[in-house]
């Protein structure tokens, strides 16, 4: 199949899962709950998408899901709190949300190859679950990652349904990350475009922001999550448990993503034990001098 015919296909699925889930908070039951609504609506468009991953035989159609659902959810919650828009901190948070959903998803379509590629982690998660494959699918690929991101909007939602509450130098604080976390990601996916154009297998990226970093691209989509949960502070300085979604989300990256990463980056590239030695894991900061051999 031809990468725009899979492209149509995933468009299809999304399409269909959004308008299901927007379906469900037209005419579904009232929880009285807008958090609620919108989780249930989340998990249903989720559960659309597993439904095309199956049928289409590869789980990567659920990726872009990641960035997709963030701003519907957010305008969402926004148009049915009344909140009005004259709110100075919601367009300062919705302007990285955006930017942030416009460049993750295009950089998504930019790199997927077609319908025959797979995420290598997804076939290793099935296949460790045995004969409970698909429920690994189900909950750990699609579920779990749209759970954990609705945890990183909890204080979207604060901002939006807290309309009016004063800005403050926090809100230009979250701007801030938000922003320097969006060039970090655009930077070093742009530099590790150009170096896999023209890599030779086995060759391993480190120059640029991926000398001061292995994983600068989970660095900076770390520092989204804190800056929407920096938002969420600034509209509520006592509810400390805005920053739980960014809590979570670096968990994950550095207990789960960045070693999966790790070990296959070891097997495959055979200068990486090196790199190790230089680079930094995660946070940023110069690189140590190589070894000198005698």
């Amino acid at each position: 199949m031809s990468r725009g015919a899979s492209l149509l296909r995933v468009a299809l699925a999304y399409v269909v899962a959004i308008t299901v889930g927007l379906a469900w908070l037209v005419w579904g039951p009232d929880t009285a709950h807008l958090w609620l609504d919108g989780l249930i609506a989340d998990l249903i468009a989720t559960l659309v998408i597993f439904g095309f991953s199956r049928a289409y035989g590869n789980s990567s159609v659920y990726d872009a899901y990641w960035s997709v659902i963030p701003p519907l959810l957010a305008f969402y919650w926004w148009v049915a709190a009344d909140a009005g828009v004259n709110d100075v901190r919601w367009w300062l948070m919705m302007t990285v949300l955006v930017a942030w959903a416009v460049r993750l998803t295009a950089n998504w379509v930019r790199t997927f190859p077609g319908m025959h590629h797979e995420d290598w982690r997804y076939p290793m998660v099935r296949g460790r679950a045995g004969r409970f494959g698909i429920a690994a699918d189900l909950l750990g690929i699609h579920v779990f990652p749209t759970l954990q991101v609705f945890a990183g909007l909890i204080p979207v939602y604060v901002v939006a349904t807290r309309a009016g509450e004063p800005l403050g130098p926090l809100d230009i604080v979250a701007f801030v990350v938000g922003i320097a976390a969006l060039a970090l990601e655009t930077v070093a996916d742009l530099q590790m475009h150009r170096f896999l154009a023209t890599a030779a297998p086995g060759q391993v990226m480190q120059s640029g922001v991926w000398s001061w970093s292995r994983h600068p691209n989970y660095v900076g989509e770390c520092g989204i999550w804190l800056s929407m949960g920096l938002f969420g502070l600034a509209a509520r300085p006592a509810a400390w448990w805005v920053l739980a979604g960014f809590a979570t989300m670096l968990a994950m990256f550095l207990t789960v993503s960045i070693p999966m990463m790790e070990r296959r980056s070891l097997e495959r590239r055979p200068q990486y034990g090196e790199v190790i030695r230089r680079v930094s894991l995660f946070l940023p900061r110069p690189p140590r001098k190589a070894a000198a051999h005698t």
